[in-house]
């Protein structure tokens, strides 16, 4: 009997072993030992291992990076109450298998739809707080960040990790972009006045400001014209009153030359004199000074 015990352990013990089931993990899954329904082991590391047929049974995960973009832009609104459809794509993972499966089972689409609902409202919040030029150019990036850090701590409640949320396109609604256009167009036309207003003030200083220097030229020149005028009369009247003294004869004939210059410019023209009038003395007799 002592010996039959022994013997009968063993064959019990390979007969255990040999009902048992192997199965393979890749690197790309976590695989879940499950037994009366109940998650009795989580494998994460590639290899051979074993379950119990009949008792147990495995089920698969995906382990690597996934990503949600349907194509299907939210309708949001932005501070200035306009319209925008945002299309975007998020990257995610499983890191907690166990928690994956007790939030959402092996209904992967659940996942889905938390974690796009999730980004989808915190875009309206962020977006509701800011400008349509915020949004498409101006703090997008911040956007995104703050979205993608929210979302994974949401995410991880349900054993998930949000690695990236980005905007691909950021697009105006009809009546946005006309509403857009005509605000555009207004600010457009009041800069355009503002800039032609400056432009016609700084043109009259210029003018102003030119006059003003016209004026002191002129004057400037005037003051210097009578300055050199008075000089040159100064100096003609010493000049002439010179050679009157030295040459009386002279002086009297080139005055009188003067004369006759200033009365016949033309050559019609006609004066009325009393022939023995001295005027016409150097006329009769050139040398009618002389002695």
């Amino acid at each position: 009997m002592n010996r039959i015990l022994p013997t009968l352990a063993v064959i019990l013990a390979v007969l255990f072993v040999l009902s048992l089931s192997f199965f393979t993990v890749d690197q790309r899954q976590f695989a879940v030992v499950f037994q009366f329904s109940e998650a009795r082991r989580v494998i994460s590391e590639p290899g051979f291992h074993f379950k119990i047929p009949l008792l147990q049974e495995v089920r698969y995960f995906d382990k690597r990076i996934q990503t949600i973009d349907e194509n299907i832009p939210a309708r949001i609104q932005t501070i200035e109450k306009m319209n925008v459809r945002a299309d975007s794509y998020i990257k995610w993972r499983i890191v907690d298998v166990e928690r994956y499966y007790k939030a959402v089972g092996t209904d992967q689409r659940k996942a889905v739809d938390r974690l796009r609902n999730t980004v989808n409202n915190m875009l309206r919040d962020e977006f509701g707080k800011r400008t349509v030029q915020d949004v498409i150019s101006g703090k997008r990036d911040e956007v995104m960040d703050l979205v993608q850090k929210v979302a994974d701590a949401d995410a991880s409640r349900i054993g998930v990790r949000v690695i990236d949320v980005r905007i691909k396109r950021v697009e105006l609604e009809d009546s946005t972009l006309t509403s857009v256009y005509e605000r555009m167009q207004s600010e457009r036309k009041a800069v355009a006045s503002q800039l032609r207003a400056e432009g016609s003030a700084e043109a009259e200083k210029i003018k102003a400001d030119a006059d003003r220097q016209r004026e002191v030229t002129l004057a400037d020149a005037y003051n210097k014209a009578q300055q050199l005028k008075g000089e040159g009369d100064g100096r003609a009247a010493a000049i002439y009153g010179e050679t009157y003294g030295q040459y009386p004869e002279f002086y009297a004939f080139y005055k009188s030359l003067d004369a006759y210059k200033e009365s016949f410019r033309k050559k019609g023209d006609l004066l009325v004199v009393d022939p023995s009038a001295d005027f016409f003395k150097y006329m009769k007799n050139p040398r009618a000074g002389g002695k």
